[in-house]
């Protein structure tokens, strides 16, 4: 089964994925840096302008310089960004997700509308009563330009 653990925790790792989302879309630093865990680290392989950050304020950091450039209107307007759950596993206080993306930008490179469907691996653990992310893993399954 895809979704294993006490429910509680999948809703509440549920809400952090949607918390991202949110942050995302409203271009919010503060409540897209919350997800992250002091330690974490975010994996973009596919994106070597963005790459791989360690450190939840080097994340925040880089995640506020690419969202000045991965939007639309040129960067004006934050991008279109949701997110769904296929899998969460929660083990005591440390869990493992996929989550499954939807976005809609413009290509820094090109100026081209894009629409990805992407793919996150996620480790996640409980840290002083609340989820954070621990470790994001981005792979790209579809792109298409509008």
């Amino acid at each position: 089964m895809a979704f294993t653990g006490p429910l509680e925790d999948r809703i509440l790792i549920r809400e952090l994925l949607d918390t991202y989302a949110h942050g995302v879309m409203t271009r919010d630093a503060e409540t897209w840096g919350g997800t992250w865990a002091e330690d974490a680290y975010w994996a973009l392989p596919e994106f070597p302008d963005l790459g791989g950050y360690s450190g939840k304020a080097a994340i925040v950091a880089a995640w506020v310089e690419s969202m000045k450039r991965y939007g639309l209107g040129g960067g004006e307007r934050a991008m279109i960004y949701v997110a769904h759950p296929g899998e969460i596993r929660v083990e005591g206080d440390a869990a493992t997700a996929i989550s499954y993306t939807s976005e809609i930008f413009e290509d820094p490179a090109s100026g081209k509308t894009l629409r990805l469907r992407g793919r996150y691996a996620d480790e996640l653990a409980r840290i002083e009563g609340s989820w954070r992310f621990t470790r994001r893993e981005y792979t790209t399954m579809d792109a298409r330009e509008d």
